[in-house]
């Protein structure tokens, strides 16, 4: 029997039974999507997290801190000496002092982070509003929200702000004993941009316009490595050298993992429904082949062999897989579509961010076609083999 002769048989239950057809591919697309649905989900909130803390750079950088800052200080000469490790391409230091804030004529106590712009680069660290300061030497500062939150001001309403800046440094007096030297810059910083952080109150400024202080410690290094595949070599030689090591890509990993964990829950659940649907399939085969069985017996009769009853019957299931898969893919679309403009709706109501929390990779698309045509095979195997197996005389008689 040819293709189109199969393919004809096959549709032609559509014309003589279309609400049950129907039915049949909608429970098929209902189980579909109910997996697209919850995997959707998953991979959904896992993209929104990795786009708000990543970026390209930022997997390639370590944290490297030090386990007695006394004894063992981050200063230039362990700049230099990170520097030197083979595939090292950058160090960033950052160092940190307490100090106050002046907007108007509200002053509140915070921490300055001292950096230069490659500490946000290699940070991942991006603005929520306005920008991060770009060269080392400007009078600009960047806020978090939380620290504006003090002074009862917007964000969009803080930018091109100028605020006032006291710093505390601590230095060794001639005694060997830390004095406390309190600085007041003479020159205002202009708020360039907002980091989004409602926790912490902090301070981004430019070292370069600190020089007077003559900083020689820091807190922190970012030291970005030239090829991923390269950063346990370098996290192995910095760990030797005493430093204590973290990486952004751990975390990352660590938070894959739930994430993967979180996706099978959730597809059980569609899996769940999706064996309803194969069920429902199998049996409107079944209740097609007990419609059908005087015909069978008439191919049979004029030359049908087994090989084509099976193929017409497995054929017409593979449609119904196929359609239900499609039927599942719009379904999903609708649904998460809605869901997903609702709960912004509401999100942006309350002061909130609008945020994309279904996300479908095309490979899971293509991969539930292939799976939804297994599926319909799957669920159409018992009736055909049951169907090519038939006595052509039984089946003429069959009423």
């Amino acid at each position: 029997m040819s293709f189109k002769s199969l393919f004809m048989l096959a549709l032609r239950t559509f014309r003589t039974r279309p609400t049950r057809t129907a039915l049949t591919v909608l429970a098929m697309g209902v189980g579909i999507g109910a997996i697209l649905i919850f995997v959707s989900l998953g991979y959904g909130l896992q993209k929104t997290m990795l786009e708000q803390i990543t970026t390209t750079e930022s997997l390639l950088s370590l944290d490297v801190t030090t386990p007695d800052p006394e004894a063992f200080p981050l200063d230039q000469r362990k700049i230099s000496e990170i520097s030197k490790i083979p595939n090292v391409e950058e160090v960033s230091p950052l160092a940190i002092l307490p100090g106050q804030i002046s907007l108007g004529s509200l002053t509140s106590d915070t921490l300055f982070y001292l950096c230069f712009p490659s500490f946000f680069r290699l940070g991942g660290i991006i603005a929520e509003n306005g920008k991060l300061f770009e060269k080392e030497d400007t009078h600009e500062a960047v806020l978090s929200s939380s620290l504006l939150k003090s002074f009862n001001i917007e964000n969009e309403k803080a930018l091109k702000k100028e605020v006032k800046i006291t710093l505390f440094v601590t230095k060794k007096g001639e005694t060997g004993e830390e004095e406390l030297e309190i600085s007041e810059r003479e020159k205002p910083y202009r708020i360039s941009g907002i980091i989004k952080d409602e926790t912490t109150s902090f301070v981004y400024i430019p070292i370069g316009t600190l020089k007077d202080l003559g900083i020689e410690e820091y807190s922190q290094f970012k030291v970005k490595v030239t090829e991923s595949k390269l950063i346990d070599g370098v996290r192995e030689n910095l760990t030797n050298m005493g430093f204590i090591v973290s990486s952004l890509s751990e975390t990352i990993e660590e938070a894959n993992k739930v994430f993967r964990a979180i996706q099978i829950i959730l597809g059980t659940f569609g899996i769940i429904a999706l064996i309803v649907a194969a069920i429902g399939m199998a049996n409107t085969m079944t209740v097609t082949l007990l419609e059908r069985t005087n015909e069978i017996g008439i191919m049979k009769a004029i030359g049908a062999s087994n090989k084509d009853i099976e193929g017409m019957f497995l054929f017409e299931s593979v449609i119904f897989g196929f359609l239900g898969g499609v039927a599942g893919i719009g379904i999903n679309y609708l649904i998460s579509g809605i869901l997903n403009a609702g709960i912004n709706m509401i999100a942006r109501g309350l002061g909130g961010q609008a945020v994309s929390l279904f996300y479908t990779p095309l490979w899971f698309i293509i991969f539930i076609i292939v799976f939804s045509i297994l599926v319909g095979i799957f669920s159409g195997i018992f009736p055909a083999r049951r169907a090519a197996k038939m006595n052509p005389l039984e089946a003429l008689r069959y009423k």
